[in-house]
């Protein structure tokens, strides 16, 4: 599956790409994407090398999924543009997540509501969804 991680040079991007390591999450090909000062720098992902993309050649690219931890306002300018390119977003930042059209998900409570229709899909905040994991019981 070809993955785009939106912020992957940032704290959170980093992270994102390490669990997605860890998980062994099935990525066929890496496409990390951060701002333009930091296009052409080298991040390591399963022991190979891939190199920073802006964000247009990342479009482009066309992924499957784009997981975004870049900040609202990219997210804002940024989602749709993947999404009308047929990628699913998955946002990390606080862009979408009061907007009625688009779902708040935290997967292992209501990962069901998301079908194929669900283009930009918004999670709520660290601690709105550790809150949400204690309480579903």
């Amino acid at each position: 599956m070809k993955i785009a991680v939106v912020g992957a040079t940032g704290m959170v991007g980093t992270i994102m790409m390490k669990l997605l390591e860890e998980r062994n999450f099935p990525v066929s090909e890496l496409i990390p994407v951060a701002s333009e000062r930091s296009v052409g720098k080298i991040v390591t992902f399963k022991g190979e090398d891939y190199k920073i993309v802006g964000l247009q050649k990342a479009v482009s690219l066309r992924p499957e999924i784009a997981i975004f931890s870049a900040g609202g306002d990219t997210s804002l300018a940024w989602a749709p543009k993947f999404a009308e390119a047929g990628c699913v977003v998955i946002d990390n930042s606080s862009a979408w997540r009061m907007d009625p059209a688009k779902k708040l998900v935290v997967p292992e409570i209501n990962a069901n509501v998301i079908t194929k229709e669900d283009k930009i899909i918004a999670n709520p905040n660290c601690s709105t969804i550790q809150l949400v994991m204690a309480l579903a019981p």
